[in-house]
């Protein structure tokens, strides 16, 4: 097992000085705080947590907010919490999950207990409540997700507008002229959510852009909503030849309707869906689809609040490209 006294040799310190870069007691240059973390890396050290929290009067502990709305898809959520406790725990930090809708009031009682050293925020709306608070805390914050004016923040989350154009660039270039968007459910677009608006105005965007006609619904995540969804869609436009799914709960009902009323993927109808590889890959027939990199979105969250957490400096935005990976629900129009 390693001990102080093995990463003290190795970085050419004192134990004592060790010691105090772990706990904060007393400050540590720059360089010689670098030359441990160095050797505490390279070594594999692991300071006994319950110790370093109260040394340095930390909690190690990150609390992720993630108020389980209405409308919000709870597997995809929790893949995001499992990829923020993952990472959390490889910088030997626990996770406190907020999962009631509180806005301020969990966030400031939790900044008053001490009970977490930093924050990440998920749900994030176009005009959140919760910003103000998250500008004024002694503790540092991440959001997963972009507000209108992130100014002051640190943000990252997928170019969601860009996966709204990456899927009607990728219909354009089959030769569709006609596109539908299957959106969130109509509460996620009332909460003004930043990602399901971003969608929205991407794939409005690119349609108008490469002369396409295109329109835009949002659909509630039930089985019926999906089959009355196809069935409007196919009474506005006879024409309508590729739908956008941004709503993971009604990709396979939607694409079973479309089926039961006789429209065959893809030789008459392309299906993109942006959701999780997982679900694109592991449907009945594996669906063409942008990725939501849950798992990458997560692990920087971690890392960000990390840098932050130590001092160093994080950019304010980090915005992951939107990949479209082509599969078996897209072709050209009318192919055999």
């Amino acid at each position: 097992m390693v001990k102080i006294a093995d990463v003290a040799r190795h970085a050419k310190v004192s134990p004592s000085t060790v010691s105090y870069a772990l706990s904060g007691k007393r400050p540590i240059s720059p360089q010689t705080r670098q030359r441990i973390e160095e050797s505490i890396r390279v070594l594999g050290y692991r300071p006994h947590a319950g110790a370093r929290s109260l040394a340095s009067s930390q909690s190690r502990v990150l609390a992720l907010v993630l108020p389980l709305r209405k409308g919000v898809h709870v597997p995809v959520l929790m893949q995001f919490a499992t990829s923020v406790l993952t990472a959390a725990r490889e910088h030997n930090h626990d996770v406190l999950l907020l999962a009631q809708d509180e806005g301020d009031e969990g966030i400031v009682r939790v900044a008053k207990s001490a009970m977490a050293d930093a924050f990440i925020i998920m749900d994030v709306e176009l005009e959140d409540r919760r910003l103000p608070l998250l500008r004024t805390l002694d503790q540092p914050s991440v959001l997963i997700g972009f507000p209108a004016d992130p100014t002051g923040l640190t943000c990252v989350d997928l170019d969601f507008r860009g996966a709204g154009e990456a899927c009607v660039e990728h219909l354009a270039a089959l030769g569709h002229r006609s596109v539908a968007l299957i959106g969130s459910p109509p509460e996620v677009y009332l909460r003004g959510t930043g990602f399901a608006r971003r969608v929205t105005a991407g794939f409005t965007a690119a349609a108008d852009r490469l002369g396409m006609r295109s329109i835009a619904h949002p659909c509630p995540e039930t089985p019926a909503a999906a089959r009355a969804m196809a069935e409007r869609l196919i009474r506005e436009d006879p024409s309508l030849t590729a739908v956008v799914v941004h709503n993971e709960s009604v990709i396979q009902p939607l694409i079973a309707a479309f089926t039961a009323m006789g429209l065959r993927v893809p030789q008459d109808l392309s299906v993109i869906a942006i959701c999780p590889d997982e679900t694109a890959e592991q449907a009945l027939v594996p669906i063409t689809s942008v990725s939501i990199p849950s798992d990458e979105i997560g692990t920087r969250a971690v890392g960000l609040l990390m840098a932050k957490l130590v001092g160093r400096d994080a950019p304010e935005t980090t915005v992951l490209p939107a990949r479209l990976t082509p599969r078996s629900t897209t072709a050209p129009p009318g192919s055999l």
